[in-house]
């Protein structure tokens, strides 16, 4: 009882004039005296009890005892709570390449896992956005999907200007589509210098009995322009989460053991799609 009155912040003094002496004595210690108004005293046993005095104003929860927690302050945020209070990186990824090559079923693919066999091409420039959830950050990856027909040509140099990463994609059965890909190249560098990422994608591997580009060709082809490299499949599914997971590791901002990682990893294209493990590093 006396350890309850102690902790109690509220004014006691209406308590003290509505109780006899006689029972508050046995119950209110020295130390309790603290939680009295000042100049306050309890009245003597032979004096008739005072008219409750008018209550101070006092917040609902003034005269609950004070709880301190220590568990909320016990150590920083770390993982997924740091990353929800740090902004959110954004990059901008631009997608280029001959028409009909995959460009918009890779992005499809990645964005809701799925692959649309009627073919429509691209007109002009389509955005999409989707978040990626590393073990070291989160990033913001913003899609460019640009059309491969030769008249929108004048509008690609504007994407690729304030670009993060470009995407040339070509198809693996048709060879002019891997062989146009140094002018693809060369018109990013033209657009951002050495300032950017730039992936070598070829896409529909699905189709390997009517392959017309080898592998090794697209890894000599990436070594010589100093890019990155990957084999995919949009209908299949094949590899692309890797392509983006691998793109998002090398990003400006993590950790470069992971970014010197992506920038060198070899993809083993002559295993099915179901026997490569794909790392889901997004938010699907």
């Amino acid at each position: 009882m006396s350890s309850a009155i102690s902790k109690t912040t509220c004014s006691t003094t209406s308590l003290f004039h509505s109780l006899s002496p006689s029972l508050l004595a046995p119950s209110l210690p020295a130390s309790s005296s603290s939680t009295l108004l000042s100049g306050d005293h309890p009245p003597p046993a032979t004096s008739t009890p005072h008219p409750p005095a008018r209550p101070t104003h006092q917040s609902p929860s003034a005269c609950l005892p004070t709880v301190h927690s220590h568990a909320a302050m016990s150590a920083p945020a770390s993982g997924a709570e740091f990353q929800a209070s740090s902004p959110l990186k954004k990059f901008k990824l631009v997608f280029l390449g001959e028409q009909s090559v995959g460009k918009t079923s890779l992005i499809t693919r990645f964005m809701y896992d799925t692959f649309d066999n009627t073919y429509q091409a691209t007109i002009g420039i389509d955005f999409l956005s989707k978040t990626m959830y590393l073990e070291d950050r989160t990033v913001r990856l913003q899609l460019w999907d640009t059309a491969g027909q030769e008249r929108f040509r004048s509008l690609i140099p504007s994407y690729i200007r304030d670009s993060s990463v470009a995407v040339i994609v070509y198809d693996i059965t048709n060879r002019t589509s891997f062989l146009n890909t140094t002018k693809w190249v060369d018109d990013v560098r033209n657009e951002r210098g050495e300032d950017v990422i730039i992936v070598l994608v070829g896409n529909k591997t699905d189709l390997n009995d009517k392959r017309q580009v080898t592998q090794d060709e697209l890894e000599k082809r990436a070594k010589e322009l100093n890019i990155m490299s990957i084999e995919t499949s949009a209908k299949a599914g094949h590899n692309v989460k890797t392509l983006f997971k691998k793109i998002a590791m090398a990003l400006p901002g993590g950790s470069s053991e992971a970014a010197a990682a992506a920038e060198n990893q070899k993809i083993d294209v002559s295993k099915p799609a179901d026997d490569v493990p794909e790392a889901s590093g997004c938010a699907c």
